[in-house]
């Protein structure tokens, strides 16, 4: 039985599936595969519905479905690689809930809760923001397909990563939850932080990414892990706003040392060194010589 809606194909139309006259033949497509998408268009909902909540005014809630789009958008790829069900299509998509989740939904509504207070200025900044988003998104995606990689590529990331930028550029909001007055001078002022985020974005800083860590935890940490943990999260539900601004603090404070750390094992200095120990070691190695022939 044919129906109106076109077959679903994960990895794109396959030219053995056409038939002449017929079209792509249907066939079932296991449900693993579809957890991904559906917990991608989640996201997706999640980041537009903090879009209407702001111009609503229920800013706490607006903010809390960002948040909520953010971290679904974190998991779906996880869950992907878990059920071994990624897909071209499933990747795509990803890209275009990013853009939306990390970019569009976090500027409007910081937009509506104080950078309006700037005028042009402010509207100047969320766009630049989501600019900024969209192509340090490009360039993830761009670095991610490159068959060849840089070791330090499993270690860091080229700039601050979309979800932190989001979480990042929000301190303003969480600020005013907080007590801070929203008038003109404020909004300026969190219009020219809204641009230093969109910097961050697109610079070349790199930034520790976590993902090289393969070790697993000691035995005697595991208990004391976990209990951080516990508390952070029921910090997070008891102080919410306190803790998301220690939170965007702290993560811009560590900034400057995962790109000193970087620049000690990866830059240029570290090339320095390596040669100066190789030139070292030669040298060594003439004098042992030197001195063998003297025997």
């Amino acid at each position: 039985m044919q129906t109106p809606f076109p077959p679903f194909e994960p990895h794109g139309p396959e030219e053995e599936g056409l038939d002449e006259g017929r079209g792509p033949r249907l066939r079932e497509i296991p449900f693993r595969m579809l957890i991904p998408n559906l917990i991608t268009v989640l996201a997706i909902c999640a980041g537009l519905t903090g879009i209407r909540l702001a111009f609503e005014n229920r800013f706490e809630m607006a903010v809390a479905m960002v948040l909520i789009a953010a971290f679904l958008d974190g998991v779906d790829g996880r869950v992907a690689r878990l059920l071994k069900a990624q897909t071209k299509f499933g990747a795509q998509m990803d890209s275009l809930a990013d853009i939306v989740n990390f970019g569009v939904a976090p500027a409007l509504v910081l937009y509506v809760f104080i950078l309006d207070q700037a005028r042009s200025f402010g509207w100047i900044a969320a766009i630049v923001f989501t600019i900024a988003a969209g192509l340090r998104l490009a360039r993830f995606n761009v670095i991610s397909e490159r068959p060849v990689k840089s070791a330090w590529q499993s270690y860091y990331f080229v700039g601050v990563p979309a979800p932190a930028g989001a979480l990042l550029v929000l301190l303003p909001v969480y600020l005013g939850f907080l007590g801070m007055p929203i008038d003109k001078s404020t909004g300026f002022a969190a219009a020219a932080y809204t641009m230093f985020i969109g910097f961050l974005l697109v610079s070349r800083v790199p930034v520790f990414s976590g993902k090289g860590i393969s070790g697993g935890v000691r035995r005697d940490l595991v208990m004391p892990f976990i209990l951080i943990a516990v508390v952070y999260v029921s910090l997070l539900m008891s102080f919410t706003w306190e803790t998301l601004t220690l939170t965007a603090i702290a993560y811009l404070a560590t900034l400057p040392f995962g790109a000193r750390a970087w620049s000690r094992k990866y830059g240029p200095k570290s090339r320095l060194n390596e040669s100066k120990d190789v030139s070292g070691e030669a040298a060594g190695e003439v004098g042992q010589s030197s001195d063998n022939a003297g025997d």
